[in-house]
């Protein structure tokens, strides 16, 4: 039988983590089933999770005042998602709707947290690849914005 760990081991994001490390990251993990249209979370709530997407549709978006929600980004099964976890204030960014049925794999941050801090390896090796997700985020919410307010001149 395959273990969570073993799954994880070969997923594009955790793919390379020592053996040890996912299975410390698999003991925080649970099953996240959301309904379409269901809220995942919302920006400005406490961001208390990261989720792995194993089947289905997620938009983040971004509320602007006065024009309502705007996609920054829509996710596919096995993209990973909500990094706000890791930074001040910890709290999330942007909304993440289901467009479809959903499938994930919620990690508790709270559990990710303490490991990171008891093995500052595990916790360098998760800040490193995290970065290219927020990277990612930033220039999908870069080019939605452009495309609501027009490029600069």
């Amino acid at each position: 039988m395959t273990t969570l760990a073993e799954i994880l081991g070969t997923h594009p994001f955790f793919f390379g983590m020592r053996p040890e490390h996912l299975d410390i990251i698999a003991r925080c993990a649970t099953p996240a089933d959301f309904g379409t249209g269901k809220t995942i979370f919302t920006a400005g709530d406490e961001a208390d999770a990261c989720y792995l997407l194993l089947d289905g549709d997620v938009a983040l978006e971004l509320v602007a005042p006065g024009q309502g929600p705007h996609v920054i980004e829509t996710l596919h099964s096995g993209e990973i998602f909500g990094w706000s976890w890791l930074v001040e204030p910890y709290r999330w960014m942007f909304d993440a709707q289901a467009l479809t049925e959903v499938r994930a794999i919620r990690f508790d941050a709270k559990c990710l947290w303490a490991a990171k801090e008891a093995d500052p390896q595990l916790g360098f090796d998760l800040l490193r690849r995290f970065v290219a997700v927020i990277v990612d985020r930033m220039q999908a919410a870069r080019m939605q914005l452009m495309d609501i307010y027009g490029a600069p001149r």
